[in-house]
């Protein structure tokens, strides 16, 4: 696949698919309105957290999608998977960093707005995203990349970033 189709076709999965999960979703819990679950000035720093995490969790979502355009010539999306194994930019420190940066992102917010009824739902969302990549996505990738995927597989963790290359 070339570049622009893949850009537009990641572009238009991104709004769909995480924008659903990670922020309308999550708006529609809270409404984006804070809560004081804690008293008084204990929620700050949690608050300061959350942002910081969901800032996060979003720039690395975007950094992911990118990569998937740029290195893989390709989308997310199941229908017009990358040509090649996507191993460069954040995937050199997480192999599922556009899950790791979603998840991120909703306990962010979870922490940010003080709203409990988020992390439900981050737990609502982990479960079956853990599921889908255990049970269909590895065996897709070791049955598509073969060798190449049981290196990265070996050099680099799943679900907790590491800090160095």
């Amino acid at each position: 696949m070339r570049r622009t189709p893949a850009a537009i076709g990641s572009t238009l999965f991104f709004a769909a698919a995480p924008g659903t999960v990670a922020v309308l979703v999550p708006w529609l819990i809270t409404h984006w309105e804070f809560q004081d679950p804690l008293a008084g000035w204990a929620m700050v720093p949690l608050r300061i957290a959350g942002g910081l995490l969901a800032l996060a969790g979003l720039s690395f979502l975007v950094r992911a999608f990118v990569r998937f355009v740029a290195e893989g010539f390709g989308t997310p999306m199941p229908l017009a998977p990358p040509e090649k194994l996507v191993v460069g930019g954040v995937y050199r420190y997480v192999r599922n960093p556009m899950y790791v940066s979603i998840l991120a992102a909703i306990i962010g917010q979870a922490l940010l707005f003080g709203d409990p009824r988020l992390l439900l739902y981050f737990v609502i969302v982990a479960v079956p995203v853990v599921s889908f990549v255990r049970w269909y996505e590895e065996p897709h990738l070791r049955r598509t990349f073969g060798a190449d995927y049981e290196e990265y597989v070996r050099t680099v963790p799943g679900w907790w970033p590491r800090i160095s290359r």
